[in-house]
């Protein structure tokens, strides 16, 4: 993550992005263990420029010499992305330090993320928040808690997910 926001600074002039996506958990666990460590995707955006995506995904993007060199790669995406709960802000993750080169990447929490994944319902998704769940990262009734914060129409859709999710994580392996 460091790495890629650095990167992002240098070709962007920006210095704040938000870290939306499965690689944002690396704010809270920098060793993510194996079910959760296989994207070599980063998707960010810059809140005061989110046309900025395009040069990201132009310059340090999928199949960018970028990407060649070092094996991961960021994607530039926007803040309609991601639907997270209304103040995650306030619960978010700085990473900032002499590796990112003086930007900052605001990660949402373990708990607003799996919020969010929920809300995309990707069976990808949902097996992350699964793997999160099994791992001991992030719990049902911190995910319930946070509900209220939602936009009616994803609390609609994450409900029944959640239910249904913490149900059959035992069952099911991580496998994306």
């Amino acid at each position: 993550m460091e790495h890629i926001l650095r990167a992002a600074a240098a070709v962007t002039n920006e210095r704040e992005f938000v870290v939306v996506g499965s690689q944002a958990l690396l704010a809270a666990v920098p060793d993510l263990p194996e079910p959760l460590a296989q994207s070599m995707k980063l998707d960010l955006y810059s809140p005061s420029n989110p046309e900025a995506a395009d040069l990201i995904d132009g310059t340090i993007g999928e199949l960018s010499p970028f990407d060649g060199t070092f094996g991961y790669y960021a994607h530039g995406v926007g803040p309609e992305t991601a639907v997270l709960p209304r103040d995650w802000r306030s619960r978010a993750l700085v990473v900032e330090n002499e590796n990112t080169g003086g930007a900052r990447g605001i990660c949402p929490s373990p708990t607003d993320l799996a919020l969010s994944k929920l809300a995309a319902g990707r069976d990808k998704d949902l097996r992350f928040v699964e793997a999160m769940v099994q791992l001991g990262l992030v719990s049902k009734g911190a995910m319930e808690a946070l509900l209220c914060e939602l936009e009616e129409e994803p609390r609609r859709l994450v409900r029944p997910r959640l239910d249904r999710m913490v149900e059959s994580a035992p069952s099911r392996p991580f496998n994306p």
